[in-house]
């Protein structure tokens, strides 16, 4: 592997890379971009002018085009900046930080992750993380098993040695995992079944930033990858659903995209109740009021509420409540009593897991 080592402080990540035989002779730039695929050719420059590129034994700053050799130890590091707050209607969003542990031993922890909290670090997401929280606390590495999207919360399964990240692992790839997810839809044109499936392919045609972007085809179709996921509708009022998704397979957004599909776009999606326009101009900080009215809340309403995984010989369940985001919509928006709504997600997630064991 050619990264050696890897320290999280609070405000710094320091990564340590050493060259291989295939990289010699290389520019810095260039390389630096292998590993950091998500900035761009300008963004690596200005680190290595900054002299947050260190090569050991060739003290001094560096240049894009200095050449590197075979052997060559590489330090990067990056200091927390303001390029991982999130904002709403120009406000910036007081994140959750801490997230709540529902299981931990000496191999396991299972948690519920707060919203806009990445699983792991990856591009220009690399202090709000799961695996970085733990790995602070712990002061050792902390594996991530499966992922949830940033936006959204809910149960994560992570592992504190190789051996328990691995054996967890091989229960996804086998589909001995079941997952249950919490989620809230703007009701644009669902036909009122209680219970319904969809099977439609998914995948992203398309290059550059658009890959995002996850495309649906039918069932039939040689394009994109097989997707399965079960709903449950458990409350509608007016223009909104509350309601269960069980994905049997785990494609990229296939909750979000097969609910648009059955006219349940989810609230706060900036991509599906929304479109690629919107979703970059969230991004960039410039998006409409028109943009956040429709939107309603700062992400997607989406919440990994439960998850069931053989563990040490049994069957175990890993639950967590409605967040404290989505309760306030739904109380805002909504008759239902939250206690009453809690019970029956419960009773529905339990035939579920118990429909699933027979």
């Amino acid at each position: 592997m050619p990264i050696i080592e890897k320290t999280f402080e609070s405000e710094k990540y320091t990564a340590v890379y050493l060259v291989e035989e295939e990289h010699d002779g290389m520019r810095l730039d260039q390389y630096l971009q292998i590993y950091l695929a998500s900035w761009s050719r300008e963004q690596v420059k200005k680190k290595i002018a900054g002299g947050d590129i260190l090569i050991k034994g060739r003290p001094g700053k560096h240049r894009p085009s200095t050449k590197i050799y075979t052997r060559d130890i590489i330090t990067l590091v990056t200091v927390k900046t303001e390029h991982e707050d999130e904002y709403w209607n120009g406000e910036l969003l007081e994140l959750e930080l801490k997230p709540s542990i529902i299981f931990e031993d000496d191999e396991l922890i299972i948690i519920s992750k707060p919203p806009y909290m990445s699983t792991h670090p990856t591009g220009k997401h690399l202090f709000n993380c799961a695996t970085v929280y733990f790995e602070s606390l712990y002061k050792k590495t902390v594996h991530s098993i499966h992922r949830l999207d940033r936006e959204t919360s809910g149960v994560l399964m992570l592992a504190k040695t190789p051996k328990c990240a691995q054996s967890m692992t091989d229960c996804f790839e086998k589909d001995l995992v079941r997952k249950c997810y919490f989620f809230i839809a703007y009701n644009k044109s669902w036909n009122g079944e209680q219970s319904f499936e969809d099977n439609h392919r998914l995948g992203a045609s398309e290059e550059g930033l658009k890959r995002v972007y996850i495309n649906h085809f039918p069932k039939e179709s040689s394009e994109g990858k097989s997707a399965r996921t079960l709903f449950r509708v458990i409350h509608s009022e007016g223009d909104y659903v509350l309601g269960l998704a069980f994905p049997i397979t785990g494609r990229q957004h296939q909750i979000r995209v097969h609910a648009m599909i059955n006219g349940l776009p989810l609230v706060g999606d900036k991509l599906y109740l929304g479109n690629f326009k919107m979703f970059q101009r969230f991004k960039d900080n410039i998006a409409t009021k028109e943009d956040h009215d429709l939107m309603e809340i700062s992400r997607h309403a989406l919440h990994a509420i439960a998850l069931r995984a053989p563990y040490k010989g049994e069957e175990k369940v890993f639950s967590s409540h409605i967040p404290k985001d989505l309760q306030e919509w739904i109380t805002t928006n909504m008759t239902i009593d939250l206690n009453h709504l809690q019970e029956q997600l419960e009773e529905e997630i339990q035939n579920y897991f118990n429909k699933e064991s027979r």
